[in-house]
């Protein structure tokens, strides 16, 4: 029914490793998104005051918090697909 057990012991375990890739990847597209859904949040919760420079300097500020999180969540994902 099944043929040769070494042809399916092979086959089995090149789709094992098909899923395990697919498993990485959709964890690196999560980050990812994590990272840009996280900076987006922050820069929408801000009560901008002032001209555009003071805005754009608030804007800036919010990034400088949240960017280096958002870095980490891209490198790790980024390791995570080597």
């Amino acid at each position: 029914m099944f043929g040769d057990p070494d042809e399916l012991r092979q086959r089995l375990g090149e789709m094992a490793e098909q899923m395990q890739s697919s498993q990485k990847v959709a964890w690196a597209d999560n980050a990812i998104k994590l990272a840009v859904d996280i900076t987006v949040a922050a820069i929408a919760r801000l009560e901008l005051q002032g001209g555009s420079d003071q805005q754009a300097m608030q804007v800036r500020d919010a990034i400088r918090v949240v960017f280096p999180e958002a870095v980490t969540l891209v490198r790790e994902a980024r390791e995570g697909l080597s």
